[in-house]
């Protein structure tokens, strides 16, 4: 199998690269560099069965000549925008890095006949709800420009599906952690307490509950998707979930910090756009045989021990 991953030098896509290429996949990474890194490639760069393109997705003549110097079986669609606190401060950020750049791929693949396509989508796409979130539910209000472009870009696929014969698998990540990191608590926490081992500044008041799955683990999910025709939605998660106030204990444990002082910024949500708590049902990923193999906890504390 041939394969195509957009974003495929971002935190995420770098460990997808690794495990295609162990399953003996020609890859093929595009990337805009960003927010990815070339050096996570490094190990790839010089196998045959591996290519790396410096390009902007959105670029279409140039993600046209991609397509046209490769027969791609498959496209794993991972490029957007990751930095959901950064992307709050501006909407045409993920107006640009996570809607055009779906849409720019979609017809692309339309123009060269590329039927299979597998999309990072998110828990933001569901808003604010306090229920076990279901992929079959209703009424989904997203609060942040994120979870906004992701719901469109799903929207989009669902079309594009429909329209011209894909089988599409769309896969909604909770918070991902693991070795290189790029954002969140974890990153956040480690990179605080360093030029301050003393003191550590929590957003919002700690009490923030989610769900944390190992990027490998995540990986393996990605995988084990059946492709079937049109769309087909699952979530992607762990049964526990884990407090903000609990990551940074765990990252504290793991650098022998002792008596932090933490200093939390007070309010039930981080920032602007964060959803403070949530769950999944996994009944329908569970069902195809797939489970994560580490708890939230677990993942955190092999996250924060791996990126120190």
């Amino acid at each position: 199998m041939n394969v195509l991953i957009t974003g495929g030098a971002g935190f995420i896509g770098c460990h997808l690269t690794g495990a295609l290429r162990s399953a003996g996949c020609g890859v093929v990474c595009a990337d805009n560099l960003r927010l990815g890194g070339r050096e996570r490639l490094e190990k790839h760069l010089s196998d045959p069965g591996f290519f790396f393109y410096e390009t902007d997705i959105c670029d279409e003549r140039r993600l046209g000549e991609i397509f046209a110097a490769h027969s791609f079986d498959r496209v794993y669609h991972l490029a957007a925008n990751s930095d959901i606190q950064h992307g709050g401060k501006d909407p045409s950020i993920d107006f640009h890095d996570t809607f055009l750049t779906t849409v720019s791929l979609l017809d692309t693949m339309r123009r060269h006949g590329v039927k299979e396509i597998l999309f990072a989508s998110t828990s933001a796409v569901y808003g604010d709800k306090r229920e076990a979130l279901r992929e079959d539910a209703g009424d989904l209000r997203p609060i942040s420009y994120y979870g906004a472009a992701k719901l469109a870009s799903e929207s989009f696929i669902s079309a594009y599906a429909a329209m011209n014969g894909l089988r599409a698998c769309v896969i909604r990540f909770p918070n991902v952690v693991g070795p290189r990191l790029t954002h969140g608590a974890v990153y956040d926490f480690i990179a605080k307490l360093k030029k301050d081992p003393a003191k550590l500044e929590i957003l919002g008041d700690g009490k923030q509950e989610k769900p944390y799955i190992y990027v490998l683990d995540l990986v393996e999910a990605m995988l084990s998707m059946n492709y079937p025709e049109g769309m087909d939605i699952y979530n992607a998660g762990v049964e526990t979930a884990t407090t903000v106030r609990r990551i940074a204990d765990i990252v504290c444990g793991e650098m022998g910090l002792a008596n932090v002082e933490y200093r939390f910024t007070g309010g039930a949500a981080g920032w602007l756009g964060d959803v403070p708590k949530f769950q999944y049902d996994l009944s329908k990923i569970h069902a195809l045989g797939w489970r994560a193999k580490h708890t939230s906890d677990e993942a955190v504390r092999l996250a924060a021990r791996l990126s120190l």
